[in-house]
Protein backbone atom coordinates (compact mmCIF):
# COMPACT_ATOMS: atom_id res chain seq x y z
CA UNK A 1 0.00 0.00 0.00
CA UNK A 2 2.88 2.06 0.69
CA UNK A 3 4.28 1.57 -2.46
CA UNK A 4 1.05 2.41 -4.06
CA UNK A 5 0.73 5.63 -2.53
CA UNK A 6 4.09 6.72 -3.49
CA UNK A 7 3.92 5.92 -6.88
CA UNK A 8 1.03 7.95 -7.51
CA UNK A 9 2.65 10.92 -5.46
CA UNK A 10 5.25 10.46 -7.79
CA UNK A 11 3.56 10.59 -10.73
CA UNK A 12 1.92 13.45 -9.76
CA UNK A 13 5.17 15.20 -9.31
CA UNK A 14 5.66 14.23 -12.65
CA UNK A 15 2.67 15.44 -14.31
CA UNK A 16 2.24 18.73 -12.16
CA UNK A 17 1.17 20.12 -15.48
CA UNK A 18 -1.59 18.22 -15.68
CA UNK A 19 -5.05 19.61 -14.89
CA UNK A 20 -6.74 20.23 -11.75
CA UNK A 21 -9.71 17.92 -12.36
CA UNK A 22 -7.22 15.11 -13.18
CA UNK A 23 -5.46 15.86 -9.76
CA UNK A 24 -8.54 15.92 -7.67
CA UNK A 25 -9.69 12.64 -9.72
CA UNK A 26 -6.18 11.45 -8.25
CA UNK A 27 -6.24 13.06 -4.77
CA UNK A 28 -10.09 11.17 -4.49
CA UNK A 29 -8.59 8.05 -5.76
CA UNK A 30 -5.39 8.56 -3.46
CA UNK A 31 -8.18 9.10 -0.19
CA UNK A 32 -10.08 6.39 -1.45
CA UNK A 33 -6.99 3.89 -1.15
CA UNK A 34 -5.74 5.22 1.83
CA UNK A 35 -8.63 4.51 3.48
CA UNK A 36 -8.99 1.55 1.50
CA UNK A 37 -5.44 0.78 2.92
CA UNK A 38 -6.57 1.78 6.66
CA UNK A 39 -9.40 -0.79 6.21
CA UNK A 40 -7.25 -3.27 4.59
CA UNK A 41 -4.89 -2.80 7.79
CA UNK A 42 -7.42 -3.12 10.12
CA UNK A 43 -8.80 -6.60 8.88
CA UNK A 44 -5.02 -7.39 8.47
CA UNK A 45 -4.88 -6.59 12.43
CA UNK A 46 -8.09 -8.30 13.12
CA UNK A 47 -6.93 -11.44 10.89
CA UNK A 48 -3.49 -11.07 12.51
CA UNK A 49 -5.57 -11.09 16.03
CA UNK A 50 -8.25 -14.11 15.30
CA UNK A 51 -4.96 -16.09 13.92
CA UNK A 52 -3.46 -15.81 16.77
CA UNK A 53 -6.23 -16.78 18.89
CA UNK A 54 -6.58 -19.72 16.57
CA UNK A 55 -3.04 -20.47 17.02
CA UNK A 56 -3.70 -20.39 20.73
CA UNK A 57 -7.12 -22.53 20.60
CA UNK A 58 -5.19 -24.93 17.98
CA UNK A 59 -2.57 -25.47 20.79
CA UNK A 60 -5.08 -26.07 23.42
CA UNK A 61 -6.48 -28.42 21.07
CA UNK A 62 -3.89 -30.14 20.40
CA UNK A 63 -2.86 -30.13 23.61
CA UNK A 64 -6.43 -31.65 24.73
CA UNK A 65 -6.23 -33.91 21.49
CA UNK A 66 -2.87 -35.52 22.76
CA UNK A 67 -4.19 -35.90 25.95
CA UNK A 68 -7.12 -37.61 24.56
CA UNK A 69 -5.05 -39.41 22.86
CA UNK A 70 -2.91 -40.49 25.66
CA UNK A 71 -5.95 -41.33 27.21
CA UNK A 72 -7.27 -43.20 24.99
CA UNK A 73 -3.72 -45.49 24.34
CA UNK A 74 -4.45 -46.05 28.38
CA UNK A 75 -8.07 -46.77 27.73
CA UNK A 76 -7.39 -49.14 25.34
CA UNK A 77 -4.70 -51.01 27.20
CA UNK A 78 -6.97 -50.63 29.92
CA UNK A 79 -9.17 -52.45 27.38
CA UNK A 80 -7.04 -54.87 26.15
CA UNK A 81 -5.87 -56.25 29.57
CA UNK A 82 -9.71 -56.71 31.01
CA UNK A 83 -10.80 -57.72 27.80
CA UNK A 84 -7.55 -60.65 28.30
CA UNK A 85 -8.46 -60.87 31.77
CA UNK A 86 -12.68 -61.68 30.78
CA UNK A 87 -11.63 -63.81 28.05
CA UNK A 88 -9.82 -65.96 30.90
CA UNK A 89 -12.43 -65.69 33.43
CA UNK A 90 -14.70 -67.01 30.50
CA UNK A 91 -12.50 -69.93 29.77
CA UNK A 92 -12.51 -70.58 33.38
CA UNK A 93 -15.53 -70.22 33.78
CA UNK A 94 -16.90 -72.08 30.30
CA UNK A 95 -14.42 -75.11 32.13
CA UNK A 96 -16.02 -74.98 35.52
CA UNK A 97 -19.58 -75.07 34.01
CA UNK A 98 -18.66 -78.10 31.55
CA UNK A 99 -16.29 -79.82 35.11
CA UNK A 100 -19.77 -78.69 36.75
CA UNK A 101 -22.07 -79.90 34.44
CA UNK A 102 -20.23 -83.46 34.66
CA UNK A 103 -19.67 -83.26 38.37
CA UNK A 104 -23.57 -82.37 38.38
CA UNK A 105 -24.57 -85.34 35.98
CA UNK A 106 -22.54 -87.65 38.16
CA UNK A 107 -23.79 -86.49 41.55
CA UNK A 108 -27.19 -86.56 39.98
CA UNK A 109 -26.63 -90.24 38.58
CA UNK A 110 -25.02 -91.26 42.22
CA UNK A 111 -28.71 -89.37 43.87
CA UNK A 112 -30.80 -91.42 41.52
CA UNK A 113 -28.72 -94.36 42.42
CA UNK A 114 -28.33 -93.71 46.24
CA UNK A 115 -32.71 -92.93 46.16
CA UNK A 116 -33.09 -95.82 44.41
CA UNK A 117 -31.31 -98.00 46.85
CA UNK A 118 -33.11 -95.76 50.00
CA UNK A 119 -36.24 -97.05 48.01
CA UNK A 120 -35.26 -100.47 48.40
CA UNK A 121 -34.38 -100.01 51.87
CA UNK A 122 -37.55 -98.48 52.97
CA UNK A 123 -40.00 -101.34 50.73
CA UNK A 124 -37.08 -104.05 53.04
CA UNK A 125 -37.65 -102.01 55.80
CA UNK A 126 -41.45 -102.03 55.68
CA UNK A 127 -41.47 -105.85 55.21
CA UNK A 128 -39.40 -106.56 57.83
CA UNK A 129 -41.33 -104.03 59.98
CA UNK A 130 -44.96 -105.94 58.98
CA UNK A 131 -42.58 -109.22 59.41
CA UNK A 132 -41.46 -107.97 63.28
CA UNK A 133 -45.61 -106.90 64.15
CA UNK A 134 -46.46 -110.15 62.86
CA UNK A 135 -43.76 -111.68 64.82
CA UNK A 136 -44.81 -109.58 67.66
CA UNK A 137 -48.70 -110.39 67.56
CA UNK A 138 -47.65 -113.97 67.05
CA UNK A 139 -45.60 -113.32 70.52
CA UNK A 140 -47.54 -111.82 72.38
CA UNK A 141 -50.85 -114.17 71.52
CA UNK A 142 -47.73 -117.19 72.40
CA UNK A 143 -46.90 -115.35 75.30
CA UNK A 144 -50.68 -115.10 76.55
CA UNK A 145 -51.08 -118.82 76.27
CA UNK A 146 -47.77 -119.33 77.73
CA UNK A 147 -49.24 -117.32 80.75
CA UNK A 148 -52.09 -120.03 80.16
CA UNK A 149 -50.04 -122.50 80.44
CA UNK A 150 -48.13 -122.06 83.28
CA UNK A 151 -51.87 -120.82 85.18
CA UNK A 152 -52.91 -124.52 84.01
CA UNK A 153 -49.53 -126.33 85.35
CA UNK A 154 -49.81 -123.92 88.57
CA UNK A 155 -53.11 -125.03 88.67
CA UNK A 156 -52.35 -128.71 88.65
CA UNK A 157 -49.36 -128.65 90.81
CA UNK A 158 -52.25 -127.44 93.36
CA UNK A 159 -54.21 -130.31 92.53
CA UNK A 160 -51.68 -132.70 92.83
CA UNK A 161 -50.32 -131.08 95.85
CA UNK A 162 -53.64 -131.48 97.16
CA UNK A 163 -54.60 -134.89 95.87
CA UNK A 164 -51.00 -135.99 97.73
CA UNK A 165 -51.70 -134.37 100.79
CA UNK A 166 -55.79 -136.10 100.23
CA UNK A 167 -54.43 -139.59 99.67
CA UNK A 168 -51.52 -138.76 102.44
CA UNK A 169 -54.48 -138.25 105.05
CA UNK A 170 -56.64 -141.15 103.73
CA UNK A 171 -53.66 -143.64 103.62
CA UNK A 172 -52.23 -142.20 107.50
CA UNK A 173 -52.99 -144.86 109.55
CA UNK A 174 -50.83 -147.67 107.06
CA UNK A 175 -47.46 -145.51 107.38
CA UNK A 176 -44.67 -147.62 108.70
CA UNK A 177 -46.43 -150.57 107.35
CA UNK A 178 -44.11 -150.23 103.80
CA UNK A 179 -46.63 -147.17 102.07
CA UNK A 180 -45.50 -144.40 101.10
CA UNK A 181 -47.06 -141.01 99.12
CA UNK A 182 -44.57 -138.75 97.08
CA UNK A 183 -45.16 -136.51 94.32
CA UNK A 184 -42.70 -135.81 91.96
CA UNK A 185 -42.86 -135.48 87.83
CA UNK A 186 -45.78 -134.25 87.62
CA UNK A 187 -47.26 -137.07 89.44
CA UNK A 188 -48.29 -138.79 92.76
CA UNK A 189 -46.76 -141.70 93.29
CA UNK A 190 -48.59 -144.31 96.13
CA UNK A 191 -45.65 -147.58 96.89
CA UNK A 192 -47.20 -150.23 98.84
CA UNK A 193 -44.81 -152.90 99.92
CA UNK A 194 -45.94 -156.23 98.98
CA UNK A 195 -45.55 -157.01 102.66
CA UNK A 196 -48.72 -154.98 103.22
CA UNK A 197 -50.64 -156.29 100.58
CA UNK A 198 -49.13 -160.18 99.08
CA UNK A 199 -48.03 -163.64 100.68
CA UNK A 200 -44.99 -164.62 99.18
CA UNK A 201 -45.51 -165.81 95.55
CA UNK A 202 -48.68 -164.88 95.97
CA UNK A 203 -51.04 -162.39 94.17
CA UNK A 204 -54.06 -162.29 96.37
CA UNK A 205 -54.60 -159.06 98.16
CA UNK A 206 -54.18 -158.93 102.02
CA UNK A 207 -57.42 -157.74 104.27
CA UNK A 208 -54.92 -155.42 105.35
CA UNK A 209 -54.03 -154.09 102.25
CA UNK A 210 -57.15 -154.41 100.45
CA UNK A 211 -58.25 -151.49 103.19
CA UNK A 212 -55.87 -149.41 101.62
CA UNK A 213 -56.25 -149.63 98.20
CA UNK A 214 -60.10 -148.87 98.83
CA UNK A 215 -59.00 -145.63 100.61
CA UNK A 216 -57.24 -145.18 97.32
CA UNK A 217 -60.21 -146.21 95.28
CA UNK A 218 -62.25 -143.48 97.18
CA UNK A 219 -59.93 -141.06 96.37
CA UNK A 220 -59.69 -142.08 92.93
CA UNK A 221 -64.14 -141.94 92.61
CA UNK A 222 -63.75 -137.98 94.11
CA UNK A 223 -60.73 -137.35 91.56
CA UNK A 224 -62.71 -138.76 87.90
CA UNK A 225 -59.84 -136.78 85.85
CA UNK A 226 -57.26 -138.74 87.02
CA UNK A 227 -55.50 -141.51 85.10
CA UNK A 228 -53.79 -144.56 87.27
CA UNK A 229 -51.46 -146.63 86.24
CA UNK A 230 -50.70 -149.56 88.01
CA UNK A 231 -47.38 -151.45 88.28
CA UNK A 232 -45.99 -154.33 89.83
CA UNK A 233 -42.62 -155.14 91.12
CA UNK A 234 -40.56 -157.92 92.02
CA UNK A 235 -37.35 -158.39 93.10
CA UNK A 236 -34.42 -160.65 91.20
CA UNK A 237 -35.32 -163.99 92.92
CA UNK A 238 -36.88 -166.36 90.32
CA UNK A 239 -40.12 -167.49 90.58
CA UNK A 240 -40.27 -170.73 91.50
CA UNK A 241 -44.20 -171.41 91.76
CA UNK A 242 -46.12 -173.19 89.31
CA UNK A 243 -49.61 -173.08 87.72
CA UNK A 244 -50.72 -170.22 85.05
CA UNK A 245 -47.38 -168.12 86.47
CA UNK A 246 -44.39 -169.06 84.49
CA UNK A 247 -42.03 -166.36 85.46
CA UNK A 248 -41.79 -162.53 87.53
CA UNK A 249 -43.14 -161.25 84.78
CA UNK A 250 -46.44 -162.97 84.85
CA UNK A 251 -46.34 -162.61 89.02
CA UNK A 252 -45.94 -158.67 88.82
CA UNK A 253 -48.43 -158.34 85.92
CA UNK A 254 -50.92 -160.68 88.17
CA UNK A 255 -50.33 -158.44 90.97
CA UNK A 256 -51.43 -155.35 89.20
CA UNK A 257 -54.15 -156.72 87.79
CA UNK A 258 -55.43 -158.03 91.50
CA UNK A 259 -55.24 -154.22 92.43
CA UNK A 260 -57.30 -153.46 89.22
CA UNK A 261 -59.91 -155.19 90.50
CA UNK A 262 -60.02 -153.88 93.84
CA UNK A 263 -60.42 -150.42 92.52
CA UNK A 264 -62.89 -151.32 90.45
CA UNK A 265 -65.07 -152.39 93.48
CA UNK A 266 -65.90 -148.58 93.72
CA UNK A 267 -68.59 -148.02 91.05
CA UNK A 268 -67.62 -144.32 90.74
CA UNK A 269 -64.07 -145.40 89.26
CA UNK A 270 -64.07 -145.24 86.10
CA UNK A 271 -62.50 -148.60 84.49
CA UNK A 272 -61.12 -146.31 81.39
CA UNK A 273 -58.66 -144.75 83.88
CA UNK A 274 -57.10 -147.55 84.68
CA UNK A 275 -54.13 -149.29 83.38
CA UNK A 276 -52.13 -152.54 85.04
CA UNK A 277 -48.48 -153.23 84.00
CA UNK A 278 -46.05 -155.93 84.99
CA UNK A 279 -42.70 -154.68 85.39
CA UNK A 280 -41.16 -157.83 86.99
CA UNK A 281 -37.44 -156.88 88.13
CA UNK A 282 -36.46 -154.62 86.01
CA UNK A 283 -37.21 -151.35 87.61
CA UNK A 284 -35.44 -151.94 91.42
CA UNK A 285 -35.23 -148.86 93.66
CA UNK A 286 -33.14 -150.72 95.99
CA UNK A 287 -30.29 -153.43 95.42
CA UNK A 288 -31.34 -156.67 95.58
CA UNK A 289 -27.95 -157.97 97.59
CA UNK A 290 -29.91 -157.19 100.63
CA UNK A 291 -32.59 -158.93 102.24
CA UNK A 292 -34.40 -154.95 103.41
CA UNK A 293 -33.59 -154.05 99.25
CA UNK A 294 -35.48 -157.20 97.58
CA UNK A 295 -38.24 -156.02 100.44
CA UNK A 296 -38.12 -152.40 99.02
CA UNK A 297 -38.63 -153.67 95.28
CA UNK A 298 -41.12 -156.01 95.72
CA UNK A 299 -44.21 -153.43 95.53
CA UNK A 300 -46.87 -152.12 93.76
CA UNK A 301 -47.22 -148.22 92.77
CA UNK A 302 -50.26 -146.69 92.11
CA UNK A 303 -49.04 -143.83 89.82
CA UNK A 304 -51.74 -140.80 89.55
CA UNK A 305 -51.37 -138.70 86.39
CA UNK A 306 -53.63 -135.45 85.76
CA UNK A 307 -55.27 -135.73 82.36
CA UNK A 308 -52.89 -134.09 80.42
CA UNK A 309 -55.04 -133.70 76.94
CA UNK A 310 -55.91 -129.80 77.32
CA UNK A 311 -52.32 -129.24 78.74
CA UNK A 312 -50.81 -130.89 75.48
CA UNK A 313 -53.04 -129.03 73.13
CA UNK A 314 -51.80 -125.63 74.67
CA UNK A 315 -48.22 -126.93 74.29
CA UNK A 316 -48.69 -127.75 70.74
CA UNK A 317 -50.26 -124.53 69.74
CA UNK A 318 -47.35 -122.80 71.56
Amino acid sequence: MKTISAAVLALALMTSCVSKKVYTDLETKYADLKKENRTLSDENATLTKDRNELDNKSKDLQAQLDKLIAERDRLSKDYASTKSGLDKMQSSYNDLEKSSGEANANMSKKNRELLAELEAKQKALAAEQARLNMLKSELDERSQRVDELEGMIAAQEAGLKKLKETLSKALNGFEGKGLTVEQKNGKVYVSMENKLLFGSGSWTVGSEGKKAVTEVGKVLAANPDITVLIEGHTDNVAYKGGGDIADNWDLSTKRATAIVHILKENKEVNPRNLTAAGRSEYAPIAGNDTTEGKSKNRRIEIILTPKLDELNKMLNEI
